[in-house]
């Protein structure tokens, strides 16, 4: 049984003036194929408008903290607040999949794996617009400030803004006048829920290995595991 969203309000202190609009930002498309005579639509178009109030949002705060630093460090920086890791680990921290409306089928499967966190960051962004058309801007942006740019500091201490991927060829051409290659060594799973095992190499020469629930993440984990190989994290 899905949680009362009156806990939901209290839990982000916003108490909404349309309570359709909190509920549709927590409508999955699979619950209307299940239920298609529900009053209200699914939240993609919510979810639309989040992201485009978060990038924003971050953007003029990065923009306006950081005036000395160029346009490739900015994106970056940005990339490490709104990506869909930081978005599904947000939406955990809220416990948002208690509230979230999925077809009995889609929550069997989404119980777990990528699916169900693709789930959890579409909502949180849905949420954003929701607030956004609810209240205004500035209630949107005092959420976003509240949830995502607090973790700045830690992400800047962790240097997680760099990509790992970019950091390993910039130094293997630099050093070594080689750019590396990705290759997949295994791929299991079906198509809802694959997993992979990707190489990279410096010339025919396997550095590093990394796993992920998609190719991109695989290879991101390859490389951060390379820089520690060849002693070039610093």
């Amino acid at each position: 049984m899905k949680k009362n969203l009156f806990e939901l309000e209290k839990k982000i202190n916003i108490n909404f003036k349309n309570k359709d609009l909190l509920k549709q930002a927590l409508i999955h498309r699979s619950y209307l194929n299940e239920n298609p005579k529900f009053h209200l639509k699914h939240n993609e178009r919510l979810e639309f408008l989040g992201d485009a109030v978060l990038e924003l949002v971050v953007t003029e705060f990065l923009y306006n903290m950081y005036p000395d630093k160029p346009e490739g460090k900015l994106t970056n920086l940005r990339a490490s607040l709104v990506n869909s890791q930081m978005l599904s680990e947000l939406a955990s921290e809220l416990d948002l999949d208690e509230y979230i409306y999925l077809s009995k089928g889609e929550a069997r499967e989404n119980s777990k794996g990528k699916a169900r966190y693709y789930i959890l960051a579409n909502a949180i962004e849905a949420l954003i617009g929701s607030i956004y058309l609810d209240q205004d801007y500035k209630k949107a942006k005092k959420f976003i400030e509240k949830y995502f740019l607090v973790k700045l500091p830690e992400i800047l201490a962790q240097k997680t803004y760099i990509d790992p991927k970019s950091k390993f060829q910039e130094i293997a051409q630099e050093k070594e006048r080689i750019t590396p290659s990705y290759k997949v060594l295994k791929e299991s799973g079906p198509d809802h829920d694959k997993h992979f095992q990707i190489g990279v190499y410096l010339d025919k020469n396997l550095i590093a290995k990394g796993e992920g629930e998609s190719k991109q993440e695989a290879q991101v984990k390859a490389a951060k595991e390379a820089l520690k190989v060849k002693k070039w994290e610093e």
